[in-house]
């Protein structure tokens, strides 16, 4: 027999019903089975468990589904899923392996769009081998639609099949607003409106050091604090922590209270931004990416992306404070046992004079420059195309 998936999706108050009175595996593939009308076979069916978090009972059936049937492929998902696991007394440790997921890089973007073949020779792009300039500047037009739509699977999916950006922009504003009525059921842990505020707030500060003093207005701003973990566990918001970065690794250098944080998608980030799309699509590249950080934001999320999707997603930044000398290197990477500083530029000009004060400082052979730039290298300077940024790893 043929492999199979049964999708069973817990926003639909059936499905509550099923699992509400029983976390046994026997029982819920047999109504689940009814309920679709096909068979759940171990070893040949793979059950995905979708919306999970709006069902506590589901999430607790996971450990049993390992212990009694581990020969039946299950899989589970959900938004704000580590909000609902945390008020689980037991979550099945052990028996539960978790992934980190993030949205759409833009290698994966280009592939949804058609374009593999121009995704597999960014891929083999070097600095000594670089793009032709004609299959560069494609690179950089696929760019500017993918720092418009982002990565969400349901904005990327309406763009390859309606070419529509107004349609994006409307799914990416309604993804917000589900974010926010998410936000209300837990309100038990931090006020809604404050989860609210940081969330947007924390799209104000890109590209600055985070201050929870920026974030409202208000006298008594209380919670902001609680209300960023939550963000941050979430998955909703990324952490870019400081380093002093003497040494690998990098995090046993971190300055806990300095700090910046992005938004964990592009599309999300430009929207709660109110960037104008028609502005957008007027504007050259350059001034396009000087709008909001989205340079900066877009090498955060490639790096976030390419990293190790068993492991909380982590990067660094380095900055020093100084009267005379105020010093910060956008991005630090930890890549192969070396400390890899890089700055990203919107443009194709840029003074990188953090970079070579980290480069001395630390004694380090070279840094990396990201830029609308072709691949290239200057000096001790390697240039990395923005639209390449994923792919920082498998270049050092």
């Amino acid at each position: 027999m043929d492999s199979c998936t049964t999708q069973a999706c817990f926003s639909d108050p059936w499905c509550h019903c099923i699992i509400r009175d029983s976390v046994d595996p026997l029982e819920i593939i047999e109504k689940l089975g009814g309920f679709f009308g096909k068979s759940i076979i171990p070893g040949k069916t793979l059950l995905f468990f979708d919306e999970i978090q709006a069902c506590p009972n589901a999430i607790r059936s996971l450990r049993y589904f390992h212990e009694k049937l581990p020969e039946l492929h299950t899989a589970a998902a959900g938004s704000l899923l580590e909000f609902a696991i945390s008020e689980i007394p037991s979550f099945g440790i052990g028996r539960i392996h978790s992934l980190y997921m993030q949205p759409m890089n833009f290698e994966e973007f280009l592939e949804a769009c058609g374009f593999s073949e121009l995704a597999r020779l960014i891929n083999e792009a070097t600095p000594t081998k670089p793009l032709d300039e004609p299959l560069h500047d494609r690179a950089i037009d696929k760019l500017r639609t993918f720092m418009i739509t982002g990565g969400m699977p349901a904005v990327v999916s309406i763009y390859v099949q309606k070419h529509d950006l107004t349609a994006c922009q409307e799914a990416l504003d309604d993804l917000i607003s589900t974010f926010e009525d998410d936000f209300a059921k837990y309100r038990k842990k931090i006020p809604a409106a404050k989860l609210s505020d940081v969330f947007k707030s924390v799209a104000l500060q890109s590209g600055c050091k985070f201050k929870y003093s920026k974030i409202s207005d208000i006298r008594y701003p209380s919670g902001y604090k609680k209300a960023f973990d939550l963000l941050v566990k979430a998955g909703l918001v990324h952490k870019i922590h400081h380093t002093h970065a003497r040494g690998v690794p990098l995090g046993a250098q971190a300055s806990p209270q300095k700090f910046k944080a992005i938004i964990f998608d592009l599309g999300i980030f430009q929207r709660l931004l109110g960037l104008d799309l028609s502005e957008h699509l007027v504007s050259d590249h350059v001034s396009l990416v000087n709008k909001g950080a989205l340079a900066e934001v877009h090498a955060g999320l490639e790096f976030l992306a390419s990293g190790a999707k068993n492991l909380r997603p982590e990067i660094h930044y380095w900055h020093r404070e100084a009267k005379s000398s105020n010093a910060e290197v956008d991005y630090v990477l930890s890549i192969n046992g070396k400390i890899i500083p890089i700055e990203v530029k919107a443009g194709f000009q840029g003074q990188m004079q953090s970079l070579g004060i980290f480069i001395e400082e630390r004694h380090l052979k070279s840094g990396i420059k990201i830029s609308f730039e072709n691949f290239s290298v200057a000096g001790k300077i390697t240039n990395i195309p923005l639209y390449a940024a994923a792919g920082i790893r498998k270049l050092i």
